[in-house]
């Protein structure tokens, strides 16, 4: 059985170290927060201009002025902060992000990631995630396994635009977890009752196992 959303989410948490400044992506990546309690030390940092970010308010405590990258409402923790974004972004790019989980629509087995647009489709922009992919220390990626239609997302090389060129150290997937190795992916967890033949019937790339 497949691993459902809630289960990728949560095994990408598990990437997180305790104490890490940490950027999640938009979309799927941003439920990872929800597994971050406060005694892990974890600071979220969102490209706007926020790092201490908190969870999405209640009712009735909203503020309309403290967003994050998405333009979702957001709290701030206590110890928190709101800069520029130009400040934001020297942080991606001085390095100073440990980790960014961010989503994917491929990812080729070199580590090459397009995230931000699909050919002929409208896009709102790449945002941050140029800056995020080729700046952080270390990227997770958070995508399905396939498209709609079938199709690989773990590829051989990108038939999408590039975000950035071989910066994915690994991607999480209902299937499991693979590292991109060169000329390969290295299957690194299956979830369970996944078998390797499924895995690599899926994958538009080579795949090994560990």
């Amino acid at each position: 059985m497949s691993w459902s959303k809630e289960d990728m989410v949560r095994r990408a948490a598990a990437e997180i170290v305790d104490g890490q400044v940490v950027n999640l992506g938009i979309g799927m990546p941003t439920l990872v927060a929800n597994h971050l309690g406060p005694e892990r030390g974890v600071m979220l940092h969102s490209e706007n201009g926020i790092l201490g970010m908190g969870p999405f308010p209640f009712e009735g405590a909203v503020d309309p002025q403290v967003i994050n990258a998405g333009k979702q409402t957001v709290t701030i923790l206590p110890g928190g902060s709101v800069f520029d974004s130009a400040l934001s972004f020297a942080m991606i790019r001085g390095g100073h992000i440990d980790l960014a989980i961010l989503g994917g629509l491929e990812v080729a087995k070199n580590g090459d990631l397009a995230n931000w647009t699909v050919p002929g489709k409208m896009t709102t922009g790449m945002g941050g995630a140029m800056d995020l992919a080729a700046g952080a220390r270390r990227v997770v990626v958070l995508q399905t396994h396939a498209a709609k239609d079938g199709t690989p997302k773990l590829v051989d090389t990108l038939s999408l635009p590039p975000t950035a060129l071989g910066c994915a150290s690994r991607v999480i997937t209902e299937l499991g977890v693979f590292d991109p190795a060169g000329d390969h992916f290295r299957c690194v967890e299956r979830a369970p009752g996944i078998e390797e033949a499924f895995i690599q019937q899926m994958t538009g790339a080579p795949v090994r196992f560990v």
